[in-house]
């Protein structure tokens, strides 16, 4: 499958649904001697599933882009421990993110991808973290909210915030009071800068995906040149099925 330098592809697996003990065998098959023996240190049995679907959807979403086989992927991270392919003039790149019950990977050719997906029904403290973290005109606008509606409004702000650092490649090094996003209905998130980040809004463009309902996602993407990226999403039972494709609405294209 060619992917268009226009286009971005975020592929979804649900690791909960995921039984067959052929896939799950299947899948382990294909990671590395490094990667086996983390899925196995970890104790709970959901996230070892959750590490083994993910990293297994990685290797096979590589390789539905270029000539190489899932097991035979290579990675190295960059000093903030981003994971990017060692394989070189391939031109890919990719994120990944998971979380109780969804995995989500982003491809992207040569052009900077961040995803984040959250589980909004996990326990833990939201809106008290965003008073402590976030930038203050999201602090208001969040405050401003029905009780209600904070939650949901603080999980729209941490899955951008995770994406834009993610794709800038420098994680949490980035203070998240740094930067802000304007959420208005009917039109994509914006974001403005402080200037000692050194960016600029116009470089960037962000998704909202909601993959379930108990799930909240988002996807950064460094526009090349400044143009309009088209995002493609897309189910998978990693190995056994894909279910059709849906185009999400973006800057410059029909809604």
């Amino acid at each position: 499958m060619a992917l268009p330098p226009d286009e971005v592809h975020v592929w979804i697996a649900e690791p909960e649904r995921i039984e067959d003990p052929r896939l799950l065998e299947a899948y382990l098959g294909l990671l590395s001697s490094e990667e086996r023996e983390k899925q196995r240190r970890f104790y709970f049995e959901r996230h070892r599933r959750q590490y083994l679907v993910s990293h297994a959807l990685v290797r096979l979403t590589l390789s539905r882009y270029a000539p190489v086989r899932p097991e035979a992927w290579s990675f190295v991270t960059n000093e903030y421990g981003c994971p990017r392919v060692k394989e070189e003039g391939l031109g890919l790149r990719f994120n990944l993110s998971h979380t109780d019950g969804m995995v989500t990977v982003a491809v992207a050719n040569n052009v900077d991808v961040g995803v984040d997906v959250e589980d909004t029904v996990r326990p833990g403290e939201t809106v008290a973290l965003a008073d402590r973290f976030f930038a203050p005109s999201e602090v208001v606008a969040l405050r401003a909210l029905a009780v209600d509606r904070q939650r949901e409004r603080f999980f729209e702000y941490w899955t951008l915030k995770e994406a834009y650092i993610k794709a800038r490649g420098m994680g949490l090094s980035i203070p998240l009071e740094q930067f802000a996003f304007e959420l208005e209905p009917g039109h994509l998130p914006r974001i403005s800068f402080d200037p000692r980040l050194g960016d600029e809004p116009a470089g960037w463009q962000f998704v909202q995906l909601r993959p379930s309902s108990r799930h909240q996602a988002a996807l950064a993407l460094r526009r090349p040149r400044g143009l309009a990226l088209k995002v493609r999403c897309q189910r998978t039972v990693p190995l056994e099925q894909d279910a059709p494709p849906e185009w999400m609405a973006t800057e410059g294209l029909p809604r």
